[in-house]
């Protein structure tokens, strides 16, 4: 149970500290202090479960993990229970915080859910959406699959990825405010209303596409640093 434990744990506190700081700090601390602060909860779990679970705490990352090789489907499976109960957990813990200011509604203000279109953000069309987020899911998980495998300074690995967080923020929160993490999606839209729940198809299907696409890759050999060794040391 340690390993399921831990993802439920990091999914948790992604989820707590990056959708709360839109809903609670969003005006204070505007995109950028959003960006960064999914990019540090994400960085400080990488060391404190990091050694545990792997850190996905991300469905999408934990099945892009199986298609790399790297772990198996029955392993995935607890992994990715324990990361939708963190979120959902989660959600509600910050709906309960954030109702306890008066003026606050979670139909008026959010609980920082996914979306598109018309009245969100920058209501950007459905296939905007579709397409940053495999495109910015596929990135995060090469620099996962990268940073974490054989021969790369493993001490290092979290600050990239943290790192690539905030930047995939940075540029697509106005897009779809940035999934890249089905159970960072549906989280937040479970305590949302029917247009986050409705739209959540795309922040599950989007980046599980993503994210197995570099699995894929890797697996194949193309992205993978030990078959380039193996084929180099062949020559």
């Amino acid at each position: 149970m340690k390993k399921p434990l831990a993802e439920f744990i990091g999914t948790f506190t992604l989820v707590l500290l990056g959708c709360g700081s839109a809903v609670i700090a969003g005006a204070d601390i505007g995109l950028a202090g959003i960006s960064f602060a999914f990019g540090l909860a994400l960085m400080g779990m990488a060391y404190g479960i990091g050694p545990v679970s792997g850190c996905h705490i991300n469905p999408a990352v934990s099945l892009g993990m199986v298609a790399a090789g790297r772990m198996s489907f029955a392993e995935a499976i607890p992994y990715i229970i324990a990361q939708i109960a963190g979120a959902v957990a989660a959600a509600f813990i910050l709906l309960m915080i954030a109702s306890g200011k008066a003026d606050y509604s979670v139909a008026e203000n959010g609980l920082g859910q996914n979306g598109w279109g018309a009245g969100y953000l920058g209501e950007y069309s459905m296939m905007s959406a579709f397409i940053f987020e495999v495109v910015a899911t596929f990135l995060f998980m090469v620099v996962i699959l990268g940073s974490t495998g054989a021969g790369a300074p493993a001490a290092v690995a979290g600050i990239a990825i943290g790192f690539t967080l905030v930047v995939i923020h940075l540029v697509g929160i106005n897009v779809t405010g940035v999934s890249v993490n089905p159970a960072r999606s549906i989280g937040p839209a479970l305590f949302a209303g029917t247009t986050a729940i409705a739209q959540l198809w795309l922040f599950i299907v989007a980046p599980i596409i993503g994210a197995v696409a570099a699995g894929v890759l890797f697996a194949s050999g193309l992205l993978d640093s030990d078959a380039a060794d193996v084929a180099a040391s062949d020559v």
